[in-house]
């Protein structure tokens, strides 16, 4: 069971696993108030004073329990994003409140027969709730209307409309383009005090930064990941199927850290399969025979209450690089270096994509794949050929979703229409205390190549046809970092072997961590720092 109770400030998953404080989700709250306090600021002088008049109460729904398609299988709840973020809630079906004015908190548990105790175990009452989830109250959800009725007027005899703003959560996920919808009443009386206007677009720009506490669990689920992956690097052999090793990594972060879940689909592509960006769904789940030679694309990232971390290494199944697996994989390296010497406040993450994109299109032109004559290499970029080698976006928010929210929203830089540029899921400035991932690869994708082979294509006199083709068997190399940005800089939460030197040496049965840093660059600063959780050899 997980460890909370009356006398804990913590969440955790028993034994020495990490201890999330409850003042994390408290802190979420604040800042909540906080960032609705100063919109409220910016606004005018008659909308400011009909504000103070009001009560405003944000109102949101946690996740749902279901069942798969029409059977009584209950697959493991995950919470709802949002409501994970604001109240920490591990069960479904919850409800809550917050008075954006004073702060105060309420939950709406769900009202659970009796016999619920036989199948689930004990039924927990409102002030066991109260205090796991450090609120003021806790409430049925079958009082939710009534509660909130009862706000819309004063006490006693003399009962008066009094001003009530009911915030509802509604509006476009910009990564994913699903909309979140806002709850429904039963009582059509509400409708005339709710508004779905305000509240999405402060919450989400709540979760693009992330508070101390936030960071720190961050690093610990990308320090777990690394180890987990440095596990599977160990052990992924030529002979075994792709699924083996996915098999490996989820094993490592459940069993040694309590990361019950991963934070999306485990990607485990081998020799052509790498070329898959977002291999490892229901139609090929994984079930690649692993050739000697292939190059291995592992892309996964272990879960902790509902905190992520997203990172990806490259290797041959072998443990040895070929001059061409070399090739690539330091042009992918070297796009990551490139980045790593941009990353700072007031940087923009579009100049960072462009950065990355010159280091592969060298490292193709040094293959002999690209043949740019006269044509210099930022040319090429703005032509849009690193697209074709890279067709998806520098990297991405994270968070509590892998992808998290917030890349476009008003007032910043809007979604571009090129090639590979369009793909990019946020294109911001940069701020201290964002979180993102650095995942610059280079495929050999043959529809890409085709298009860009095509006799309409103004690409084509740039590419060696025959070098190209010969490659496109190859897969791909994809590296991929968890990074805070602070004030001065970023750091690097990923510790995970990345030069050649260090990958061969881990592969042939060398320990992880290493005992110094040979590449400073890539300010994996806690690599050899004793109290990671890397304390344990690999």
């Amino acid at each position: 069971m997980t460890e909370a109770n009356v006398s804990s400030s913590f969440f955790s998953m028993g034994l020495s696993t990490y201890k999330v404080p409850k003042k994390l989700f408290a802190t979420n709250r604040e800042k909540l108030r906080r960032k609705f306090a100063e919109a409220n600021s910016e606004s005018s002088a008659k909308e400011k004073q009909s504000q103070q008049q009001q009560r405003v109460i944000c109102y949101i729904e946690g996740g749902n329990a279901d069942t798969r398609n029409d059977s009584d299988h209950e697959p493991i709840f995950r919470q709802e994003s949002f409501f994970h973020y604001l109240f920490g809630v591990k069960e479904p079906d919850f409800k809550g409140c917050i008075d954006l004015s004073t702060g105060h908190t309420i939950l709406f548990m769900p009202r659970l027969p009796q016999e619920y105790a036989i199948v689930m175990g004990k039924v927990k009452q409102p002030d066991e709730f109260c205090v796991e989830y450090d609120v003021d109250e806790v409430k049925y959800t079958d009082e939710v209307e009534e509660y909130l009725m009862q706000l819309c007027f004063t006490e006693g005899g003399d009962r008066e409309e009094v001003g009530l703003k009911i915030l509802l959560l509604q509006g476009t996920n910009s990564d994913s383009s699903k909309e979140y919808k806002p709850p429904t009443f039963s009582n059509k009386k509400l409708a005339k005090y709710t508004d779905t206007a305000i509240l999405f677009p402060i919450l989400v720009e709540c979760r693009v930064t992330k508070s101390s506490f936030e960071l720190d669990l961050m690093r610990h689920c990308s320090e777990i990941t690394s180890l987990a992956h440095v596990f599977t690097m160990k052990n992924t052999k030529p002979g075994m199927m792709e699924y083996q090793s996915e098999s490996l990594f989820k094993h490592y972060a459940y069993y040694n850290f309590g990361s019950r879940h991963v934070g999306y689909t485990s990607i485990c592509g081998c020799g052509p399969n790498g070329a898959v960006l977002h291999y490892g769904h229901a139609g090929a789940p994984n079930d690649r025979h692993i050739q000697d030679g292939d190059m291995c694309l592992m892309d996964m990232g272990a879960e902790y209450f509902c905190y992520g971390s997203d990172v990806t290494c490259s290797y041959p199944s072998n443990g040895k690089f070929t001059d061409i697996q070399k090739i690539v994989y330091e042009g992918v390296l070297n796009a990551q270096r490139s980045v790593y010497s941009m990353l700072k406040p007031g940087v923009c993450w579009l100049h960072c994509h462009k950065a990355a994109e010159e280091e592969i299109i060298k490292a193709l032109i040094k293959l002999g794949v690209i043949v740019n004559g006269s044509t210099s290499v930022k040319d090429l970029v703005e032509m849009r050929l690193g697209a074709t080698f890279m067709p998806h976006g520098l990297g991405h928010f994270i968070g509590i979703d892998t992808h998290d929210v917030g890349g476009y929203l008003p007032g910043h830089q809007q979604r571009m229409s090129q090639n590979g540029l369009r793909s990019l899921r946020t294109c911001r400035i940069l701020e201290k205390d964002m979180v993102l991932t650095v995942e610059p690869g280079l495929y050999f994708i043959e529809h890409l190549v085709n298009e860009a082979l095509g006799e309409k294509s103004n690409l084509k006199k740039y590419l060696n046809e025959e070098k190209v083709r010969s490659l496109l068997s190859f897969g791909g190399v994809r590296l991929e970092d968890v990074v805070a940005i602070t004030k001065d800089g970023f750091e690097n939460y990923t510790i995970c072997p990345r030069t050649i030197n260090e990958v061969e040496m881990v592969m042939s049965g060398g320990k992880w961590p290493p005992v110094t840093d040979v590449d400073p660059s890539l300010m994996r600063t806690r690599l050899t720092n004793t109290c990671t959780p890397l304390t344990t050899y690999v």
